[in-house]
């Protein structure tokens, strides 16, 4: 547990923020003599009302000071913060002065709070001059941005979570609610239950966990999204179904958008075949869509990552405003983003082709606007004249040797990013790499020539900004570890020693909020939302003191002397952020995936979130009890592709894509769709080398937005045709992981106490113990071994206490580990503990089973054992397991083991057919 430097003698609560998605939960912190000692849920905030997910909950576990970088470093090197600063600002100052200003970049995250997003953009776009500062939320949420601009004229989220409780229908596409924004999903599931009539519309090429509430699941088929909606949009035209009032006072382009969508057939059986869909399922939804007005649409990356994204949701809005379905209680288009401070980026700049306070290069007068903001008595800034390179390009560019210098914040793109082996090349020749992060073992680090440690969760001081529009703060509750400092702290400290000290004269964030807050409003035309309006405006809340800022309460922007309490939904009043204030309708011509399936790559490929694992598994990982869902990286196979290609499940199975391979676990699921894939996003080199999705993934991008076309993949399926199995815990210290991981197939899996490792290889084994003696410093004092079919259990016991276990064989044999994870933290075994050792449990110790609800670490037997016993709904799982009673997440799972239960007992023969 992480330790306060100095411990307070008293235990007490603060409000701060989750760090994870962009649902932008509330968390009260409990600090004893000053360790953070357990979260949960803030019952005041309006995102949550005291609802925490199982990351979110287990937030506390992830803190500490192990595996935390606590010292900068230069070339290799550990230095004092002033050596490294230094270094920092003569390297940048030589490559500007040799190669240009455009020759430095910076790639940022939304993990960021928005003041460290808002200094890092001033010094680079507004003093460096470089254009080229770009964001991973280009990843996840630039299309729908993109979407939205063409549309409404502005990066506008329309919608709030309120409107998914005043909604008659709820559609979700491309998004896994229930696992990637859980207490969203658990607060849609509430309306539902106290309004029976709303009704949820899931589409999906997946059947996940978010169908549990569907009233309708539409499985299409990858990329077809666009045709869905231009068929409705045409079905509401010929029945009828059209605002016109609407329409005619509020925007423009119907005309035009309806013939582009025209262009195809638009009947419904063509639509549904070309969406692969039953054409009675797909008309249901159109009439639902059409005969109500208290729509939203909640979209995320099956629909944002896509080479026509931005169409994608433009399809998407087109249907909500040619039926007036915005803009009032229950109703519009929903983009709900993934990380929790993409949208603060956005408000300040954070993409490539953004100034700040949502202004753009093209903006009339924008350029000049913020040169006079930013300008001090001595200091003009000189901003640059366009847009710079997104995220897949900037790293092209870097390849190219356009770009010299690149400082990267918060991220991790040698495993995020598309085509990932061509980014490491490019990472490996750029001549200048700095990193700010917080933790020693991360994929880019290997590439950095400068390190800078950086603070982290409960650490950080500032803001952030959720799906919703509602700015929250995300306190700081402890001090960072060792030298660890703010990121608004290094960015200053470096812009200082380059010359720009007087603009970045900041002592504390609260004045960084103020001047984003002024900039906000800085001659923004407030008559009216026609031309030289920004929506964007939270100058409200400029001139907070210190006071003020610390206890700033929830609030959804705008923020105005209009609004001083927020604003719930935007474009109550039909009046849109364009120079006419009309929204536009924007014609979408349907266009197929750039990665093309062939002969020798035939199957499409998803990638996405699992329920307990954020981005790259930095700081989920550190809670051992996050690993349990699933705990090593998988393939999703539907049953008849795992026949065809010869995969089995819970087997080793190897995909090959343009760019690399992939090597993970098979599991076969009903739930995925004939001859498409899925594989999760987050491992990473730290964890298993062979299985990052990123490899697979050819870097092409939407024309407009820049994001990545992830969900699209093509690859290919074989068996890896592995001789042994074997399954390896370690005690934590004893060695490092080199000698097997060479083995042909690994993955790490953190345990308390312990690391486990399961591994696999192609060349016969023939003898384990000599084997086990080279990969580890101690050697077996207990083992039982079976020659004729390979099978080996061993364990190494030193002065009472257990070091290491192994077991050759599939993991399908594996005890239950809860039992083994123990007894690594026991100083001496007993002597009854030390004689099951091989076992691998005590007697009469029940093995649970994989685990279900990470909450309370409840396992799949003990769960189907009380089912089996008569506990045969989710209540009564929750009373006597405690199972689904915290977060929610496991709920879906929980109905489906219920579900196979009671067909499992159907299936039985009754007595008298036994006789027969």
């Amino acid at each position: 547990m992480y330790q306060a430097k100095d411990s307070a003698p008293m235990s007490r609560q603060a409000k701060t923020t989750c760090p994870y998605c962009g649902v932008g939960c509330g968390v009260t912190a409990t600090l004893e003599k000053g360790t953070l000692s357990a979260v949960e849920g803030d019952r005041q905030h309006p995102a949550n009302y005291g609802r925490l997910c199982v990351k979110g909950s287990a937030l506390h576990e992830t803190l500490g000071q192990q595996g935390r970088l606590v010292r900068p470093r230069v070339d290799g090197v550990e230095v004092d913060w002033e050596t490294a600063l230094n270094a920092v600002a003569e390297r940048l100052t030589a490559t500007r002065r040799e190669q240009g200003d455009e020759s430095v970049a910076a790639y940022l995250s939304g993990q960021l709070l928005t003041e460290d997003y808002y200094v890092a953009n001033k010094l680079f776009k507004g003093f460096l001059g470089t254009p080229h500062l770009d964001t991973n939320s280009r990843l996840c949420m630039a299309s729908a941005v993109a979407g939205y601009k063409r549309a409404f004229g502005a990066d506008a989220v329309p919608c709030c979570y309120e409107d998914l409780e005043e909604a008659e229908l709820v559609v979700l596409v491309g998004s896994n609610l229930a696992w990637n924004h859980p207490v969203l999903y658990q607060r849609l599931k509430v309306a539902k239950t106290r309004n029976p009539l709303m009704r949820v519309v899931v589409i999906d090429p997946r059947v996940t966990d978010s169908c549990e509430i569907a009233d309708l699941y539409l499985g299409l088929e990858p990329g077809s999204d666009a045709r869905l909606f231009n068929g409705l949009l045409n079905w509401m035209a010929d029945r009828g179904k059209l605002d016109s009032v609407y329409l005619a006072r509020h925007t423009q382009g119907l005309e035009e958008t309806l013939a582009a969508a025209r262009e195809e057939d638009g009947s419904v059986a063509a639509v549904a075949a070309d969406c692969d869909l039953d054409p009675e399922r797909l008309e249901t939804f159109y009439y639902w869509f059409a005969t109500q007005l208290h729509v939203v649409t909640l979209y995320s990356q099956g629909v944002n990552q896509s080479s026509s994204g931005t169409d994608k949701c433009n399809a998407i809005i087109n249907c909500h405003l040619a039926g007036g379905k915005l803009g009032l209680p229950g109703a519009g288009p929903f983009s709900i983003t993934g990380q929790p401070n993409a949208m603060g980026g956005r408000e300040v700049g954070g993409l490539a082709n953004q100034l700040a306070a949502h202004m753009d290069y093209h903006t009339p007068g924008a350029i000049d606007r913020v040169t006079r903001f930013w300008a001090t008595e001595t200091l003009t800034p000189t901003l640059p004249s366009g847009p710079g390179h997104k995220a897949v390009e900037l790293f092209t560019a870097i390849e190219r040797g356009e770009v010299q210098a690149l400082w990267v914040m918060a991220t991790n793109p040698a495993v995020s990013l598309p085509d990932a082996a061509r980014v490491r090349a490019a990472l490996a020749q750029c001549p200048l790499v700095i990193v700010s992060e917080c933790v020693t073992d991360t994929d880019l680090l290997d590439y950095a020539d400068i390190v800078l440690p950086a603070s982290s969760w409960s650490e950080k001081d500032g803001t952030v900004t959720n799906s919703e529009r509602c700015i929250s703060r995300q306190r700081g509750l402890l001090p960072p570890p060792g030298e660890a400092r703010h990121d608004w702290w290094i960015i200053c400290e470096v812009a200082r020693r380059l010359g720009y000290g007087e603009a970045f004269a900041y002592a504390h964030p609260g004045e960084i909020f103020d001047e984003h807050a002024r900039l906000s409003g800085f001659e923004n035309a407030a008559a009216s939302a026609g031309a030289g309006k920004r929506l964007f405006d939270i100058s409200g809340l400029a001139g907070l003191d210190r006071d003020a800022y610390d206890a700033l309460a929830p609030i959804q922007w705008p923020v105005t002397g209009q609004a001083p309490r927020g604003t719930a939904r935007l474009f109550e009043d039909g009046r849109f952020a364009t120079d006419d204030g009309l929204a536009r309708l924007v014609p979408v011509r349907p266009r197929a995936p750039e990665q093309r399936l062939s002969a020798s790559r035939p199957l499409r490929l998803n990638t996405g979130r699992i329920r307990d694992q954020w981005h790259t598994m930095t700081r989920t990982a550190r809670a051992p009890r996050l690993m349990n869902h699933r705990a090593e990286p998988f393939i999703e196979v539907h049953p008849d592709d795992a026949v065809e290609y010869g995969v089995t499940d819970q087997r080793l199975a190897v995909l090959t894509g343009e760019a690399g391979e992939y090597r993970a676990r098979v599991r076969v699921a009903n739930a995925q769709r004939r001859g498409e894939l899925f594989v999760p996003m987050h491992w990473s080199d730290r964890f298993t080398r062979q299985a990052r999705s990123g490899a697979l993934i050819t870097g092409y991008t939407d024309p407009l937005s820049g994001q990545p076309e992830s969900k699209h993949g093509a690859v290919a399926l074989a068996p890896l045709a592995t001789t042994w199995e074997a399954t390896l815990l370690v005690i934590d210290g004893l060695t490092d992981a080199t000698p097997w991981c060479e083995s042909d197939y690994w993955a790490r899996i953190p345990m308390r106490g312990c690391q486990r490792w399961q591994l696999a290889g192609v060349q016969a084994e023939c003898d384990w113990l000599e084997r086990l003696a080279a990969w580890l410093p101690e050697a077996a004092t207990l083992w039982c071994e079976d020659a004729g079919d390979g099978r080996l259990r061993a364990a190494a016991v030193t002065n009472g206490q257990l070091r290491w276990w192994a077991m050759v064989g599939p993991p399908t044999e594996l005890p239950g580990l809860a039992w083994l994870e123990q007894r690594f933290s026991e100083a001496e075994l007993s002597a009854q503990h030390r004689s099951r050792l091989l076992a691998g449990c005590d007697d009469g110790a029940a093995d649970t089973g994989p685990t279900v609800c990470s909450c309370h670490q409840v396992g799949q037997k003990a769960i189907v054992s009380a089912i089996r016993e008569g506990d045969t709904s989710v209540e009564a799982l929750g009373a006597r397991l405690a199972c689904g009673t915290q977060c929610g997440s496991c709920i879906p799972e929980l109905k489906s083991l219920i579900e196979e239960e009671r067909a499992h007992t159907r299936a039985k023969p009754t007595p008298d057919t036994q006789v027969a």
